[in-house]
């Protein structure tokens, strides 16, 4: 049968929350078992969603049910569910940390609670969530077993994800955020451990560095992933941020390729549209991109690094997906299939489910 979208659609400029789960012409065919999937005619959009903050730094949320919704009708069918482990001061008035240099973001475990406590209450299945844990401070390791224990005895079995979590965050540093330190990373073990042995991958924001020294940070993502090696770890945005726009790509896909061949626990997270405004756009560079992730289709998840604070609605988040997506429609059949399609983030989650294989051409 063909992947048109055959949901009715929902018209009317007053649409409730809930009426936003009408789906557009993109939602198709994704379904497992239905056939296979025809890019020819099918949205290149991604179908998992594996870097998505349901929840701001600061000020209200958009309501639960309304972003479900919005993945709904975009045809996301999974997604991580995240927090944002680092919170402004509910006396701020402040949403976003980057307009309120010198308030302090710390690590908080307010929202994953607001997150758990919305995923108990409906348990979605269309969308399917991973719920996570935002909360670890990787500068104080000591307090993430303790947390996870508590996490464990009120919402037992409903955290399956780690993360996103600062080991480096050069945008936090006017709000108090300092580099995990070597010794810290060392002293990971013990939570490192729960997470191994629940198979629970960890996404960890890790900066490679800045325009003006480029691989700085380089290092602590390293001796991570020589620590680590059995456990999930995701390199959020493959180390790239708003503060390293000028890397060479050759030299940035050289050390990405090296430590894939190093790290076979490694996977990387194509989230966050900077990624495509300062690299994959540029002349050239989209083509080395998806000959670099073809070589390694099945190490990679995508996307959007949507924060959804009640300032933004639908538009802005089908606007993030697509953009973050781009990269989909330079892929070669294999790549689109376990990336945008999301084979890779049902093996990293350890689910039965299977993306559904691409036509063949003709």
């Amino acid at each position: 049968m063909s992947g048109i979208s055959r949901r009715l659609g929902v018209a009317g400029a007053a649409l409730t929350a809930v009426a936003v789960v009408a789906s557009p012409a993109g939602a198709g065919s994704a379904v497992a078992g239905t056939g296979c999937f025809d890019r020819a005619r099918e949205p290149y959009t991604s179908q998992v969603d594996s870097h998505l903050h349901f929840r701001p730094f600061g000020g209200q949320a958009i309501p639960f049910e309304e972003l479900t919704g919005y993945l709904h009708k975009s045809g996301v069918r999974h997604a991580s569910m995240y927090g944002i482990g680092q919170m402004l001061p509910v006396n701020s008035n402040c949403t976003y940390y980057l307009n309120c240099p010198g308030t302090p973001v710390v690590p908080s475990m307010k929202n994953d609670f607001a997150n758990a406590e919305n995923y108990v209450g409906t348990k979605p299945k269309d969308p399917e969530l991973a719920v996570s844990m935002t909360f670890m401070d990787l500068n104080h390791p000591e307090t993430i077993p303790p947390g996870i224990a508590l996490y464990d005895k009120e919402f037992p079995g409903v955290f399956r994800w780690a993360g996103e979590v600062n080991l480096v965050k050069q945008a936090l540093f006017p709000n108090h955020h300092t580099p995990a330190t070597s010794e810290n990373i060392k002293n990971w073990a013990p939570f490192m451990k729960v997470l191994r042995d629940r198979g629970i991958p960890i996404t960890i924001h890790s900066d490679l560095g800045s325009d003006a020294e480029q691989t700085k940070y380089l290092h602590l993502m390293e001796e991570t992933l020589r620590l680590y090696p059995r456990n999930k770890i995701v390199w959020a945005h493959m180390g790239l941020s708003k503060e390293l726009t000028t890397m060479d790509p050759d030299r940035h896909i050289g050390i990405m390729k090296r430590l894939l061949d190093e790290h076979p626990g490694l996977t990387l997270d194509l989230s966050w549209r900077v990624l495509e405004d300062s690299y994959f756009s540029k002349p050239g560079v989209r083509q080395k991109y998806a000959a670099f992730l073809d070589r390694y289709p099945t190490r990679v998840i995508p996307g959007t690094d949507f924060v959804a604070s009640r300032d933004k609605d639908y538009h802005v988040y089908e606007q993030e997906l697509e953009v973050t997506s781009r990269i989909n429609k330079a892929l070669d059949d294999r790549a689109f299939r376990d990336i945008a399609l999301g084979e890779n983030y049902y093996r990293l989650l350890g689910l039965k489910e299977s993306a559904p294989e691409v036509c063949r051409a003709g």
